[in-house]
């Protein structure tokens, strides 16, 4: 018997999976995420900023000053308090652990899954880096958030009428 992803050409999704879209939809729903400015006053009063970005990004579009880096593929080892590869800052669960990548959307499945963790507190920054930068915050690097926005289309950089 083959199963319905064995077969040649079958395009139907499996019974009782989840698209991307919906996945994220129910992570946001956990999350109270936070506007760029409140990530920063949050992370000035001592909640860590992470930064789950992959070297490459970081590097094509700079940084904040003081953000751990910790890449989304060793990020609940590095803060699940059970864990032996922990952060030294990571022995609690009320740690309020923001979370941000390039534009907002791995960052909010990141901080979901640190909730599954039992870090209640755990959020992310809507609209991530780009966003960041775009609020005039504290930032480095290479990056020209305006050819960004113009490239991906920003509604942002239209006039005013």
């Amino acid at each position: 018997m083959r199963t319905a992803l064995a077969c040649p050409g079958h395009t139907g999704a499996p019974a009782g999976s989840r698209g991307i879209d919906e996945i994220l939809a129910e992570a946001r729903a956990r999350l109270r995420r936070l506007e760029p400015e409140e990530a920063h006053l949050a992370y000035r009063r001592g909640a860590p900023l992470v930064d789950i970005r992959p070297a490459a990004q970081r590097a094509a579009n700079g940084e904040i000053p003081g953000a751990l880096i910790v890449e989304r593929n060793v990020l609940e080892w590095r803060f699940d308090p059970r864990s032996a590869a922990k952060l030294p800052i990571a022995g609690r669960y009320d740690l309020p652990v923001i979370v941000f990548c390039q534009e907002g959307y791995t960052s909010s499945l990141a901080a979901a899954a640190l909730q599954d963790l039992g870090l209640h507190r755990a959020t992310d920054v809507a609209g991530g880096f780009a966003a960041w930068r775009l609020a005039g915050l504290p930032a480095f690097g290479p990056a020209d958030v305006y050819a960004y926005l113009e490239a991906t289309g920003d509604p942002r950089l239209r006039p005013a009428t």
